[in-house]
């Protein structure tokens, strides 16, 4: 058995920890690109590789640029090309790939219009004549009218920078029957749209921006996309719409609280299912390499050369192929694919009903997979021969692949990383067992310091052995005390399996933070962390590093709070304290159990600190001598306590940031508040309680102020003494 533990705990470890990114604990990027080209493998593998001829590209070609000239066209151009479509070829729906951003002046109207004005003011007949030629001149107004009762559908852009292009418009956002649930849909601040004239009358509007993953391959697109609180749909979908008759956007969602699965477009001529991913995204069903779908030159559509059989109640997207115009996309199919045609390939999946889903039972499906490849490999290779142990994992892999396959073809998509790495990694370990070796004092500092301290100290302190031990001794030091706030009622409202992946998302995020600045985890203790700075590794910036890594957590558990919220998730509030000063650090404990802890007065202090948080309403509290140990960080001084078992006030303070970070609005709310504690003190309670409302009027959800607030009112009720005010100490019973 000692030969073969080590592989047999091997097998259980690549379980878990894959496992682990399976169900989200953490990330494997090298299972997420395996993921992602497996499913590459399959769209090329299954695609059906034809023309589909019900939508139409007409493109702006080489050919057109030489008949009609450079681009951009003017707009008269490009209404007769909607007319010709419409009301000559008599197309079902037209989509547009392109921007109309800005006014067109190329019929030089302006010009007309600023010599009218200007020189030839008095001129009576020059005017009437730019009057009388400006219904013909106005192209942006010709090309409004054109849009306008026809079957068009303008494309736009969002953007990471906040606000619209000028003089731009979005068309009118969607409405649900309920809310959508915060956060699956991606969101941008800023879009590029088309002219509001344009806008106002085309009969709808779509965004044509993809998800790129992180390989830079676009294999999805969000349906819906959010800006400023509102949805808008896609380029396909809104055409989509269109094309069942003013259809209607109904989200499906399996139960309350859960995302939503898929969307369901419901109109006149019928409902057609679109099924989203967790981000909201719907898989492109690519066809076919380039060329999936029939181009028709723009040039002939004006000329009326086209064909008209191949137009005739055709869906239409115009879209660019000249160089340099032309939109190029990498795709699973392709590193240089015309962006017109994943579109196009959405758009023909919807109507096939081909478009590829993620249920949510894939999970578990997944998982399924995982444990048995994974688990029968594991408990079989270490007793069975090379020979064997190669047919056995062939064979489970085979498996495997055949029961994807099988899936895919009713437009399932499994995936199939997590189980084949694990079934690869079992595989290897056990045929390479043997020819792995790890130095020994690496292997003795991972165990010693390894499940307290980040990987980078482990390597440091490896390189100096004989400078660090785990016997106890006294040293300057900062200690981090966490906890959950309401976790009793959290831990009641949740079952049990929802409650442990609540806790390991949410542990596994402010761990990692701990590590980032170079912490020492000491423990959980249920929902509570604690950890310390300064040992074993001496720090001279502990504090400050304790004080960042508590900014940082709350930043992160404000971001936790939307994936938490997406799952249904109540969303955590935490207490933090810090406190600086002398500590007993090393291995205490028994003989049956040990642990690498800290002890003395400055960590209860710590400890006290995390729990009177809730008191001033506060998500941090800190010490006095942390406060003194970061000059670039600024804190608003919250009162002078005393805590249980301690004789003596300190003064506690809670941090906002870096002095580059607290804006000056807030170091003017800072500056106020500093003076109202001043008359507090002084016992000048009308000055103190000016002051005070004042706050409380720019910043009501500041519970701090209404405590201050509240004690004043009492203390005009029941005035204290000289000999009993003590300078406003506030005293703490308990612990």
């Amino acid at each position: 058995m000692k030969r073969l533990l080590p592989r047999l705990l091997f097998g259980v470890l690549c379980i878990a920890s894959i496992f682990g990114h399976v169900i989200g604990n953490w990330q494997i990027p090298l299972l997420t690109l395996l993921d992602n080209y497996s499913y590459d493998v399959r769209t090329r593998a299954f695609m059906p590789d034809t023309l589909d001829e019900r939508i139409v590209i007409v493109d702006i070609d080489e050919k057109s640029l030489g008949e009609l000239g450079r681009w951009p066209w003017n707009r008269k151009v490009m209404s007769d090309l909607i007319r010709q479509l419409t009301d000559e070829y008599r197309v079902a729906v037209i989509g547009f790939d392109i921007v109309f951003a800005e006014r067109d002046d190329s019929s030089g109207l302006p010009v007309l219009e600023s010599l009218a004005s200007g020189e030839f003011r008095n001129n009576v007949e020059f005017r009437r004549a730019v009057e009388a030629q400006r219904p013909l001149l106005d192209y942006d107004r010709i090309f409004a009218e054109t849009l306008r009762e026809r079957p068009t559908v303008l494309g736009f852009h969002f953007s990471e920078r906040p606000g619209g292009s000028p003089g731009s418009a979005l068309p009118p956002p969607q409405q649900f029957p309920a809310p959508l649930p915060a956060g699956q849909f991606p969101s941008w601040p800023g879009y590029g749209g088309n002219l509001a004239a344009f806008q106002e009358a085309a009969a709808s509007g779509g965004h044509f921006n993809p998800k790129i993953d992180n390989d830079g391959i676009i294999r999805r697109v969000p349906l819906l996309a959010e800006n400023d609180g509102k949805y808008y749909p896609a380029l396909s979908l809104a055409m989509l719409q269109l094309l069942v008759g003013q259809g209607e956007l109904h989200p499906y969602v399996p139960a309350p609280g859960e995302p939503v699965e898929a969307i369901d477009v419901i109109g006149l001529r019928g409902m057609v299912r679109l099924p989203v991913d967790g981000d909201g995204c719907a898989l492109i069903p690519y066809r076919g390499r380039e060329g999936s779908f029939p181009y028709v030159s723009a040039a002939d559509v004006l000329a009326g050369r086209a064909d008209f059989e191949q137009l005739f109640g055709r869906i239409v997207l115009i879209g660019t192929s000249a160089p340099g115009l032309k939109d190029l996309r990498a795709t699973p199919v392709g590193g240089s694919y015309p962006g017109v045609e994943t579109h196009a390939n959405l758009l023909a999946g919807a109507l096939d009903g081909s478009v590829k889903e993620k249920p949510y039972y894939m999970l578990a499906a997944e998982i399924v997979a995982l444990i048995l490849a994974g688990g029968i490999l594991a408990l079989s290779l270490p007793f069975m021969s090379p020979l064997r142990g190669t047919l056995l994992t062939l064979g489970i892999f085979g498996i495997l692949v055949a029961a994807n396959f099988a899936l895919w073809q009713v437009h399932v998509v499994m995936p199939i990383a997590s189980a084949t790495l694990a079934i690869l990694m079992i595989y290897v370990f056990n045929a390479a067992w043997g020819f792995f070796w790890e130095s020994n004092a690496k292997r003795q500092f991972t165990a010693l310091f390894g499940q307290y301290v980040p990987p980078e100290l482990v390597d440091e302190m490896a390189k100096n052995p004989e400078e660090y031990s785990m016997e106890g001794r006294n040293a300057d030091m900062s200690v981090l005390f966490s906890d959950v706030r309401n976790f009793t009622t959290i831990s009641e409202g949740l079952p049990p399996r929802e409650l442990s992946a609540l806790m390991n998302e949410y542990l596994g995020a402010m761990t990692l933070i701990i590590q980032k600045h170079r912490g020492t985890l000491d423990k959980y203790i249920g929902d509570a962390i604690m950890a310390f700075w300064g040992a074993p590794v001496a720090n001279p910036l502990h504090a400050r590093e304790a004080v960042m890594t508590a900014l940082e957590m709350q930043r992160r558990l404000r971001s936790l709070g939307e994936t938490f919220a997406a799952k249904g998730w109540p969303v955590l509030k935490i207490g933090i304290g810090i406190n600086s000063g002398t500590m007993t650090v090393g291995d205490m404990g028994s003989s049956v159990r040990k642990s690498y802890t800290v002890m003395g007065d400055a960590v209860n202090l710590g400890a006290r600190l995390e729990g009177i948080t809730k008191e001033y309403g506060v998500g941090i509290a800190v010490g006095e001598k942390t406060r003194d140990a970061c000059p670039d960080i600024v804190f608003r001084e919250l009162d002078k306590v005393r805590v249980k078992g301690k004789a003596s006030a300190v003064s506690i303070y809670e941090p906002l940031g870096t002095t580059e970070s607290v804006t000056p609005e807030r170091m003017e709310e800072l500056a106020n508040w500093s003076q109202a504690l001043t008359r507090y003190r002084e016992q000048s309670w009308a000055a103190a309680e000016t002051i005070l409302r004042d706050l409380q009027r720019k910043a009501p959800d500041d519970m701090l102020y209404r405590v201050y607030l509240e004690r004043i009112a009492h203390l005009r009720e029941l005035p204290p003494g000289n000999s009993e005010w003590d300078e406003g100490v506030t005293t703490f019973q308990t612990k």
